[in-house]
């Protein structure tokens, strides 16, 4: 079983910028949690007002979501809060539920990213592919279907497959049932909307970029942090990716400097608001030449979809 190769933070930075660098905050990471909540506070807001402006909510507002993730990924490495306990609650109740969950199989991959058990390696692993291998796979993703798979998927299969004497109906039960969490959270915020008189905006600006916008988001992310890199990647600089983003893409796309996906790996002790300044030190140094760096999104789905095979298109 074959570690990562590791990055020393002592051959990148002097002992007083790595002070700085993995210094713990009692209060950014919580502004960070309230800032997210509030972004999509307001969207909703304005989606409700305006409805025009609905789309663009959608799409801030799944960024967001997709946000408390990664904002719940910095709990996991006990880097969102200086006090564990605290780090660890605000991860659970303000930002993901699976945090517990989440931890042990994140730290797997950190230990063998791009290595044989890596359990991540299967997102980045069929890549590159054709450009309508991807288009297929956006289509999937913003008309629900992902979602559909993800959290529903589970259940036709386990009623074809019910035991002799089971009925259809209590298969069925018994399968939705694995999703309670998911279903008993958002039948409360429907309720709580509907009893304000709003049942529409928890719908409409809370379930549908969920639903079709998240996936979305997440699929970009998965393959922009580790697609192309190459299996058994023994460069720790070469592990990971980092994408610049613009201001666009932080909105839409990557939300909290998670972009900075190969400092991340580097130095996982380092909070998420600390990455770009990792990032700055690393490339006056000259260090980012050797990293894997691209200029934007754009350009790296560019790259992830140069492949034009017969074999390809049918994925």
């Amino acid at each position: 079983m074959a570690v990562a190769a590791r990055a020393r933070p002592e051959d990148y930075f002097n002992a007083e910028q790595w002070r700085s660098l993995s210094e713990r905050s009692t209060w950014r990471g919580l502004w960070l949690v309230a800032h997210c909540w509030g972004v999509i506070a307001i969207a909703m807001l304005v989606g409700a007002i305006w409805p025009l402006t609905i789309p663009f909510a959608v799409m801030v507002i799944g960024t967001r979501q997709l946000g408390l993730f990664v904002l719940m990924h910095d709990a996991a490495h006990a880097t969102l809060h200086v006090n564990r306990r605290v780090n660890d609650w605000v991860g659970t109740w303000l930002c993901s539920a699976g945090l517990r969950q989440y931890r042990p199989y994140h730290l797997q991959h950190h230990r063998f990213v791009q290595q044989t058990e890596d359990p991540d390696l299967v997102l980045s692993a069929p890549f590159p592919i054709s450009p309508a291998s991807l288009a297929r796979k956006v289509l999937r993703d913003l008309s629900g279907q992902t979602f559909y798979k993800q959290h529903f998927g589970h259940i036709a299969p386990a009623i074809r497959a019910r035991a002799s004497g089971e009925s259809a109906l209590h298969r069925f039960w018994l399968e939705l049932a694995k999703d309670k969490r998911f279903l008993l959270s958002h039948a409360l915020g429907f309720m709580v909307f509907a009893a304000a008189g709003g049942w529409w905006i928890w719908l409409v600006l809370w379930l549908l970029p969920i639903v079709c916008w998240l996936p979305l988001a997440v699929r970009i992310r998965n393959i922009a942090e580790h697609a192309l890199l190459g299996k058994n990647q023994a460069d720790p600089l070469r592990q990971a990716r980092t994408t610049q983003a613009n201001w666009l893409e932080r909105t839409l796309i990557a939300p909290y400097w998670v972009n900075y996906h190969c400092e991340h790996h580097l130095f996982t002790k380092l909070p998420c608001w600390k990455l770009p300044v990792a990032h700055a030190i690393l490339r006056q140094r000259g260090t980012t030449a050797s990293m894997e760096v691209q200029p934007s999104y754009l350009t790296l789905l560019r790259l992830a979809t140069a492949k034009t095979t017969h074999h390809a298109t049918l994925t």
